[in-house]
């Protein structure tokens, strides 16, 4: 498998995700923001090819071309079953599974790309600075929702680590570097999980 991603982006997600299912993978930085001419950038004709909007994570394994974080996680999850990542468990756990990766793509995440949208990656002339009270607001009656959502103290659905708990510490520490509001118990959840040594090996791998 290849990974194309760039540092602490949503490309970590699968990135730790191989890590935890100890796949052999080849980890192949991509750089935004700059100029097609760079053979390393997102916007190259080469990566357009595998990914027509020029951004990350990109999984290639074969003629199979993935380029949506969570899809990746999944196939990563399906071709590890022996990791955990995807629960061997009844249709309602997996239904909840569901539930949890969608509100965080959907409610959790939101907010924090809302912000950098407009604190980097829109042209500057499309900037709201504005709309950084409402993406606090935002994040916070996501904090509220998570609440009733979580099943479990140690994880996020049941009593193993899955794909979700993937999402949720990746979210929370995007959410810290952001400077938003976290409270205590979920930045300690961040840093539980973190602190996996898949974690640790993936974090690792972008240093480099």
């Amino acid at each position: 498998m290849k990974l194309f991603g760039m540092q602490q982006s949503r490309s970590f997600r699968c990135l730790w995700a191989l890590e935890e299912a100890g796949i052999e993978y080849e980890y192949i930085p991509v750089k935004l923001r700059t100029d097609s001419g760079d053979p390393d950038s997102a916007k190259n004709p080469r990566y357009l090819a595998l990914n027509v909007q020029g951004k990350v994570p990109t999984l290639v394994d074969g003629d199979l071309v993935l380029t949506e974080s969570v899809a990746i996680l999944h196939y990563i999850g399906r071709c590890a079953p022996e990791s955990g990542l995807l629960p061997n468990a009844s249709m309602a756990m997996y239904a909840k599974l569901d539930e949890m990766i969608a509100f965080v793509l959907a409610e959790l995440e939101q907010p924090l790309w809302s912000k950098g949208k407009h604190m980097f990656a829109l042209p500057e002339e499309h900037r709201i600075p504005q709309m950084f009270d409402t993406a606090k607001f935002e994040f916070a009656k996501a904090i509220n929702a998570l609440e009733h959502l979580l099943s479990g103290e140690e994880y996020a659905i049941a009593n193993s680590f899955t794909i979700a708990d993937i999402l949720l510490a990746q979210t929370f520490n995007w959410a810290i570097r952001f400077e938003f509001d976290v409270p205590e118990k979920y930045a300690e959840l961040r840093d539980r999980h973190y602190a996996r040594p898949a974690a640790k090996r993936a974090m690792t791998v972008i240093e480099e």
